[in-house]
């Protein structure tokens, strides 16, 4: 039977706990003194390797992480870290709390419990020899640059949330809704890519406002909204095309120059533009990131001429600075740089350890 350890028998309290997206509930090789219970939200399971991670799974409202470290009489400390993929609320059980439910119990089945945690941890052990299709390598056997998302998975993605939306979807209100089931039927059971994978790609498209969830018949937030179906399947075509390039011929545009582009784009559309090609006052834009301290000058929007979608500045009187704009490539590349770059910096969190 497992007897609780000093460690385990601290101070540590019970309580409610609540995460928010990205934190760290704890990490491999920490001290164990408590469990939780999921009360809401949703908590990644993941390894360090290499560079990167190996992600083991995704729990949510109802489950129970950290009770194998009870067990664990040997160590007494996390076989692996936890953090919450969206906003969590959890129940935290001190294992001193916990010893006092499980004295009660019939010694029987404690022995089964005991044998039933023990097999466990010997699966959890192999994980470690599992490799992540997460971490790329470079040359001569060394890791090399971690990606969280690799062009592949964006590509699936994409394509079957596109292929699966223009199938099953239904049109209400001028947006097409799928359940989240059905989506989950073709990427995680048909193409087995990584739940957190689904799960993680999902929220940035909500965060940056490529779709909505909704709630179902049952009141939860399992409806899948997008407004603009062709946008997906544009974005598709982009990341598909970025793929098969050459790295000096691959789109590269910074995070200052999206929100440049971002501020053209509202100046075009708002002045009625529907010409393929139309001025920018670039100097009113500028002024504008000045007022608010946002330090983004004419500099950056130099990757979006080498893109094509800017010419070179144009200097008028009074030094006003305007640029004749591809309207027509702006409006169908944008999406697909937003979305690019919301990758690229989900990557470097990812990479960091966030």
């Amino acid at each position: 039977m497992a007897t609780i350890s000093p460690a385990k028998a601290s101070g540590k309290k019970s309580g409610i706990k609540i995460l928010q997206q990205g934190e760290i509930m704890f990490s491999e090789k920490d001290p164990a003194q408590s469990l939780f219970i999921i009360q809401s939200g949703q908590v990644r399971l993941f390894r360090p390797k290499g560079r990167g991670f190996v992600d083991l799974a995704i729990l949510r409202a109802g489950e129970v992480i950290g009770e194998m470290a009870y067990f664990d009489d040997k160590a007494g400390r996390r076989s692996c870290s936890a953090s919450a993929l969206v906003r969590t609320e959890v129940i935290e059980i001190s294992f001193k709390a916990f010893e006092k439910t499980m004295s009660g119990l019939n010694p029987w089945f404690k022995t089964i419990i005991n044998t039933l945690a023990n097999r466990l941890r010997q699966t959890n052990e192999k994980v470690k020899n599992l490799e992540s299709n997460s971490v790329s390598f470079g040359k001569d056997g060394h890791v090399g640059q971690y990606k969280f998302f690799q062009n592949a998975d964006v590509v699936k993605i994409l394509a079957l949330i596109y292929l699966a939306f223009k199938t099953h979807s239904e049109e209400k209100d001028g947006k097409h809704e799928l359940h989240s089931n059905k989506l989950k039927f073709y990427i995680l059971d048909v193409m087995a890519i990584p739940e957190v994978k689904l799960e993680e790609f999902m929220n940035l498209l909500r965060n940056e406002q490529f779709l909505e969830i909704a709630p179902d018949e049952d009141n939860l937030p399992r409806l899948i909204q997008i407004s603009n179906l062709d946008r997906f399947r544009s974005m598709l075509v982009f990341f598909n095309t970025q793929r098969t390039l050459t790295d000096d011929k691959q789109l590269d545009i910074s995070g200052k120059c999206e929100k440049l582009l971002k501020k053209i784009l509202d100046q075009l559309v708002a002045a009625g533009g529907d010409s393929p090609k139309m001025k920018a006052d670039i100097t009113v834009i500028l002024d504008d990131f000045k007022s608010r301290n946002v330090p983004i000058t004419e500099e950056d929007l130099r990757d979006a001429v080498k893109a094509g979608i800017a010419e070179d500045l144009l200097v008028g009187a009074g030094n006003n600075l305007s640029s004749v704009i591809d309207l027509e490539k702006l409006k169908k590349l944008y999406p697909s740089i937003k979305l690019m770059n919301s990758i690229a910096s989900k990557n470097e969190d990812k990479a960091k350890g966030s």
